[in-house]
């Protein structure tokens, strides 16, 4: 048994509420909790971004637009532990020893954002440290990790398989603000580097893509890792 921590976009689970994939999700997280230790983190999506938006328009801060964003992140984290029912812990975890106590349970860990300034990506990234999970996973909007994006450069390379260090290099000039929606962020990849913790990214519009890399071992997707070898299968 593994432990797993999933990153689970807020674009991916709920780009807005009425486009949600929490139903889809909910079947398939339980599935592997069955079988692995699971803690997710779910992020903000449209609607924090939405919120964000708003307090820019009225001349709020920084910070306090970050902290608007995490309320939302915790609003889906909230739906989502609703339709896991018993599959998961019924208190959403709002600090990492929070989550960790949480974990011990065996049921799934459910948690939105922490503080200000931290992406979805950097706290699953420090709750899998904290927790000294076996792998981190990124379900995110794209199918891979690119040398650019995709969707605007047509000669952006798709990348199997990297280094923490490698990707490093690929994040370097990423701006950190409320609301930015990158690959990964580039904290988190500096706390899989020092930790040593494998990271897989994959496309997270389809639930059965995680579902397929974790239980059956079929990956889709860029894995990160100094590590000879693959994380997949799971064993």
């Amino acid at each position: 048994m593994k432990r797993i921590v999933v990153s689970l976009g807020g674009s991916v689970l709920v780009p807005a509420l009425e486009s949600h994939r929490i139903l889809q999700y909910a079947p398939v997280l339980t599935e592997i909790a069955a079988r692995h230790r699971l803690a997710v983190v779910v992020g903000g999506g449209g609607e924090a971004r939405r919120y964000i938006g708003v307090a820019r328009d009225l001349g709020i801060d920084q910070g306090t637009a970050d902290e608007l964003g995490i309320l939302v992140t915790r609003l889906n984290a909230t739906l989502l532990a609703g339709a896991l029912g018993e599959a998961a812990y019924s208190r959403i975890a709002t600090s990492y020893d929070e989550a960790a106590g949480y974990a011990s349970c065996g049921k799934i860990v459910v948690m939105g954002g922490v503080v200000p300034g931290q992406t979805t990506d950097a706290v699953a990234a420090l709750l899998a440290e904290r927790i000294r999970a076996d792998l981190l996973v990124n379900a995110t909007s794209v199918d891979a990790i690119y040398s650019a994006d995709p969707k605007k450069d047509p000669r952006a390379k798709r990348h199997d398989r990297l280094t923490p260090a490698r990707l490093l290099e690929i994040l370097a000039g990423d701006r950190l603000e409320a609301g930015a929606n990158t690959v990964f962020d580039r904290v988190a990849a500096m706390v899989i580097e020092r930790s040593g913790i494998p990271l897989a990214v994959l496309d997270g519009r389809d639930p059965e893509i995680l579902k397929r890399a974790i239980l059956e071992g079929t990956f889709q997707g860029t894995v990160v890792t100094a590590a000879k070898g693959s994380p997949f299968p799971l064993e």
